[in-house]
């Protein structure tokens, strides 16, 4: 396969990703479109090519190992591991139902392909710099991928986990920032600054910082990421620039962070997610 085929691949595969994020919140009615949607094609990259995975062995030893920290995205997971054939992708349309495996925030005891929980904002960068540490204590050769968002960022509990991962000299993990400028309250900026910026904070604690100029665009997120391998002795940061509530109609021009919109917009925004699939798999 050349590059341009993967490349067309990874953005088929980013489309239905988006799709079926739509369907499995609309099942609900409600839930975290923006932060989910916006990240997609990133998942598209690491599901699709980057990661050691195998579905049929969730647990394997020798997988690449990824932490959703900002876990209220848990749709856009389920969307990708139902589409990698970890379940029928239909079962996660019970998101946050009763009895569900699929809770609006990723759960490892519920969820088959969760490699760990998260919800608490903050917590899952932690827990990934353990799996990072505990992964070279064992020489397993392995990566540990954390998504975490910008405005998870305001959690001191990152910087604590990132300045541990730099003194620990982490180079098997890799932080995908979702750096869509807003969170809960409205506008990163406006509610907690970062100041000089994520790339600034994270290269002052010792990363190695890429910036992404278009985080939705596949093969730009697969260059980053084939540029981190070759970083030794630092974790490396990849600052997604991304647009909240990518692909959602209702959800985009708002950059809306959790949306309740009626079921002609629902159904507006599936049919747009369909097309928009259709016409990227007739390129």
């Amino acid at each position: 396969m050349t590059k341009k085929e993967k490349m067309h691949s990874l953005e088929v595969f980013a489309a239905q990703i988006r799709l079926e994020t739509l369907k499995i919140i609309a099942s609900r009615g409600f839930g975290h479109v923006g932060g989910s949607m916006s990240m997609a094609d990133a998942m598209a990259v690491l599901y699709g090519d980057i990661m050691k995975i195998d579905p049929a062995r969730p647990r394997w030893e020798g997988r690449d190992w990824f932490v959703l920290s900002k876990g209220h995205g848990g749709p856009v997971m389920y969307a990708t591991l139902g589409l990698k054939g970890y379940y029928p992708i239909e079962s996660a349309y019970t998101l946050n139902q009763p009895g569900t495996d699929f809770p609006s925030h990723t759960d490892r005891n519920k969820t088959v392909g969760v490699d760990l929980t998260t919800g608490s904002l903050g917590q899952g960068m932690s827990e990934a710099v353990g799996a990072a540490l505990g992964s070279k204590a064992q020489g397993r050769g392995n990566h540990v991928f954390v998504a975490i968002g910008d405005g998870e960022a305001d959690e001191g509990q990152i910087w604590e986990g990132a300045q541990f991962a730099a003194h620990y000299k982490l180079d098997n993990l890799i932080c995908l920032v979702d750096d869509n400028k807003r969170q809960l309250d409205g506008a990163c900026a406006d509610v907690m600054s970062h100041g000089k910026g994520l790339a600034a904070k994270f290269d002052a604690f010792g990363w190695h910082v890429i910036n992404v100029a278009d985080g939705n665009d596949v093969e730009q997120i697969y260059n980053a990421i084939q540029a981190a391998y070759e970083v030794k002795g630092q974790p490396v940061c990849l600052i997604l620039n991304t647009v909240k509530g990518k692909g959602a109609a209702f959800a985009e021009p708002s950059g809306a962070h959790s949306s309740q919109p009626t079921k002609e917009q629902w159904d507006e925004a599936i049919a747009a997610s369909e097309a928009a699939l259709a016409a990227i798999r007739a390129q």
